[in-house]
């Protein structure tokens, strides 16, 4: 998260009120959240726990048009 500026809170935001959740591979989640430039995007497994896989920034493009 240090190597793209993304803070602990950011990704707890994302999860906790996601502006849009799609399917990951192998059952997987993918939290998005759109941001200024970019889209803030949270793959997670969810069982009774919810297991953080990896979070990036992408450009905020690529996803919008697939709304």
């Amino acid at each position: 998260m240090a190597k793209y500026g993304l803070r602990e809170d950011m990704v707890i935001g994302a999860l906790r009120k996601p502006d849009r959740v799609s399917a990951g591979y192998h059952g997987r989640r993918i939290a998005h959240k759109f941001m200024d430039d970019y889209v803030l995007r949270v793959v997670y497994e969810e069982d009774d726990v919810i297991t953080v896989v990896t979070v990036y920034p992408a450009r905020r493009e690529r996803y919008e048009k697939t709304v």
